[in-house]
């Protein structure tokens, strides 16, 4: 996610937006999530067959919803991965 809002819009919301992500979590979609540095944004890797799950849980993201930042998906193929990775790709 890239941010289009201010910080202080942005953090306004984080509440919101960290119990948005508690539930990808816990609904078995994302895997790790964090700030960019400089903080411009976050980066949520998540697991998923298809796209179009990932993509509509996006667009309930309250960061979304209120326009404060946009989101970019970013498909990849593991091809080289650690021992402690092989359960989840």
């Amino acid at each position: 996610m890239t941010g289009i809002k201010s910080l202080e819009e942005v953090d306004r919301q984080l509440p919101a937006h960290v119990e948005w992500l508690k539930k990808g979590y816990s609904d078995g979609l994302f895997l790790a999530s964090g700030r960019r540095i400089p903080r411009n944004g976050g980066v949520i890797l998540a697991k998923c067959d298809t796209p179009e799950p990932l993509k509509a849980y996006l667009s309930q993201d309250p960061f979304q919803q209120l326009n404060l930042a946009t989101a970019e998906i970013i498909p990849f193929e593991a091809t080289m991965k650690s021992q402690l990775l092989e359960n989840i790709f």
